[in-house]
C-alpha cells in the first residue's frame, strides 16, 4: 500500500529543497565542472591539506513522522559522490524556514562511505546553513575523530556550490601518512 503525501508532508519536502538551494546556491563563486586537485601548505599545522573537487547526486525525502512542528521539518539525505571522492553519504537533516521571506536555517550529520584520493574508510560531516535577506552562510566540517579505515585522523572542511543544476563540492583536507 502507498501513502499519498498530505498537503503539509509536501510543503515541509518543498522547504527542504528549498532551503537546501536556496542555501548552496550563494555559497561559492562559479568554478570548473570538472573534478580538480591541489595541494597546499597549512598554517600551523604539520600535515600538507590537499583541495579535491568533484561532483555528487543528492536525493532527499522527508523523514517519517510528525513533519510540521511549528515549521521545522526532517529529511533523509541519500548522496553519490564522484571524481577524487568516490563515496555515498547518508544524512539526517533539521530545517525550518521563518514567516520572513528568505530566512531559514539546517542543520545536518552526514555519514561518508567509501574511498577519498584512493584511501578507503568513512567520516562523518556536520553541515550548518543560515540564510535571510541575500546572506547564506554555510559551513560544512568534518567531525573530529569520525574517520575510521584509512581514513582515520582526517580533518577537513567542505563547501558545496550549484551550478547550471548539477552538485559540486570543494573538499580540503588532511589525513596523517599512512
Amino acid at each position: 500500500m502507498t501513502a499519498t503525501p498530505s498537503a503539509g508532508t509536501m510543503r515541509i519536502h518543498s522547504l527542504g529543497l528549498a532551503l537546501l538551494c536556496g542555501l548552496l546556491g550563494g555559497t561559492l563563486a562559479s568554478a570548473a565542472d570538472t573534478p580538480t586537485h591541489a595541494t597546499t601548505q597549512a598554517t600551523n599545522q604539520e600535515a600538507t591539506m590537499q583541495k579535491i573537487s568533484g561532483e555528487f547526486e543528492l536525493k532527499m525525502s522527508p523523514e517519517p513522522g510528525p513533519q510540521d512542528a511549528d515549521g521545522i521539518g526532517r529529511f533523509r539525505l541519500d548522496k553519490r559522490y564522484s571524481g577524487p571522492l568516490q563515496a555515498t553519504g547518508i544524512g539526517l537533516m533539521t530545517a525550518h524556514r521563518t514567516a520572513t521571506e528568505g530566512s531559514a536555517g539546517y542543520v545536518a550529520i552526514e555519514r561518508v562511505r567509501g574511498s577519498l584520493d584512493g584511501r578507503s574508510g568513512s567520516f562523518v560531516i556536520q553541515h550548518n546553513g543560515l540564510m535571510w535577506g541575500e546572506t547564506r552562510q554555510l559551513t560544512i566540517e568534518v567531525i573530529p575523530d569520525s574517520g575510521d579505515g584509512e581514513l582515520t585522523g582526517l580533518r577537513g572542511r567542505m563547501d558545496i556550490r550549484i551550478e547550471g543544476g548539477k552538485h559540486f563540492y570543494d573538499f580540503e583536507y588532511a589525513l596523517p601518512a599512512l
